[in-house]
């Protein structure tokens, strides 16, 4: 079990830090946007789903489900400083939203 948070520790860490390059080399001027990314809201919405909505995909192992969840969260998260603040919260209410649906439901 102990392996486990682990490699969710490490998958977070290394979205972590293929998010900063990946920001860095779109985004070369300082934070000046202002709108939402529509990517990186994918991206936050697809990986936010997967942490907390694993047990609706069940032909997917959750460790797999959670690693890449992870991976994709860490990947807006490490974003430059400004970058992926809006699409994070926006995917975190989502996943929730739906989490909450199918909970009450079900």
């Amino acid at each position: 079990m102990e392996i486990l948070y682990l490699i969710y520790v490490l998958v977070f860490i290394i979205g972590s830090i293929a998010g900063l390059l990946l920001s860095y080399k779109k985004h070369m001027e300082p934070f000046i946007i202002s709108e939402i990314d529509v990517v990186y809201l994918v991206l936050a919405i697809i990986g936010w789903f997967l942490f907390l909505n694993f047990p609706l995909l069940s032909f997917i192992p959750s460790f797999i489900a959670i690693s890449i969840g992870l991976f994709l969260i860490g990947l807006v998260i490490g974003a430059r400083p400004g970058y992926g603040r809006k699409e994070t919260v926006i995917g975190a209410i989502i996943s929730i939203s739906i989490y909450l649906v199918f909970h009450f439901l079900i």
